[in-house]
């Protein structure tokens, strides 16, 4: 059996922490550069959500230039819970994006509100609340064989 994809939990953080900007900076801006910003925002989300953190624009950056800096993690984690989490931000902001472009500015802006909130619980006291629903999914998900 494989070991599954371990990552460095300062990354994640860092990360949160760029994407509360992007979503802090959607929910002030103009439709149109909120559009953009969410939409650029939702491609960050999809590089996570495939489980390929390594080709996130934020894990790259940290990767090159933090990383080097902090030196090794204490530890690593399970890459399995970042990236459902991942898709469940990368769901947000597709909802934002849709209703925003549909002219549902209340639905637009409550969900990106909520990812916002998500990101920044993680960035800033390293809460990850769609990790944590994984745990508890994977808790009530039958054991299989």
């Amino acid at each position: 059996m494989t070991r599954p994809l371990q990552v460095d939990p300062r990354g994640l953080r860092f990360s949160a922490a760029l994407t509360s900007v992007v979503l802090a900076a959607a929910l002030l801006a103009p439709r149109p550069a909120a559009l953009a910003l969410l939409a650029a925002q939702a491609l960050v989300f999809a590089a996570g959500a495939s489980g390929r953190f390594d080709l996130s624009p934020y894990g790259r950056l940290f990767a090159r230039v933090l990383r080097p800096r902090l030196g090794p993690p204490a530890e690593l984690e399970d890459a399995r819970a970042p990236q459902f989490a991942q898709g469940v931000g990368l769901t947000f902001t597709l909802v934002a994006v849709v209703a925003l472009a549909a002219g549902l500015d209340v639905v637009g802006l409550v969900a990106t509100g909520f990812a916002l909130v998500a990101a920044l619980l993680n960035a800033v006291v390293g809460f990850c609340l769609g990790c944590e629903t994984y745990l508890v999914l994977r808790r009530l998900a039958p054991v299989r064989a």
